[in-house]
């Protein structure tokens, strides 16, 4: 295979070669007549996060870890797409949803910053308690002195 490498763009500076994607053709499910029948149009496609050249062990690690339903216990993502009725689109269904996969699993998440409650605030929520329990306490009988 002297081909030329045809390399699949995943997030910011991060691609991986089309060459290290797996892909298996099977029979679809449910309704289309002979063609569910008769044609291998449902395609899955495997990815080796262990394996891979393009990401660094941090980023195969990360991935593992968040594509964890999705990945055996080898480090092997699998991705299945059988919308379509034919076995190319299906295929290029298969490869842009590992993509976007992929491309969430790297995504940063923010980091959450603690705020801090305003002053009023607080002083608000305690003048609501005690007129609430001043409105209790008028209710109360009154307690006669003899």
């Amino acid at each position: 295979m002297n081909g030329p490498i045809v390399m699949i763009h995943i997030g910011d500076k991060v691609f991986i070669r089309q060459a290290e994607l797996a892909f298996k053709y099977s029979r679809s499910a449910g309704p289309g007549g002979q063609n569910v029948n008769k044609v291998n149009t449902r395609v899955t496609v495997f990815f080796d996060v262990a394996c891979s050249d393009g990401l660094i062990a941090e980023q195969k690690k990360l991935i593992l870890r968040r594509l964890s339903t999705r990945a055996d216990k080898n480090g092997v993502v699998r991705v299945a797409s059988q919308r379509f009725r034919t076995q190319k689109a299906n295929k290029q269904a298969a490869v842009e949803r590992l993509c976007e996969l992929l491309a969430g699993a790297l995504k940063r998440k923010p980091v959450r910053i603690k705020t801090k409650v305003p002053r009023r605030v607080k002083q608000k929520r305690l003048d609501a308690k005690k007129r609430h329990g001043l409105v209790k306490r008028m209710r109360r009988p009154v307690a006669n002195d003899q």
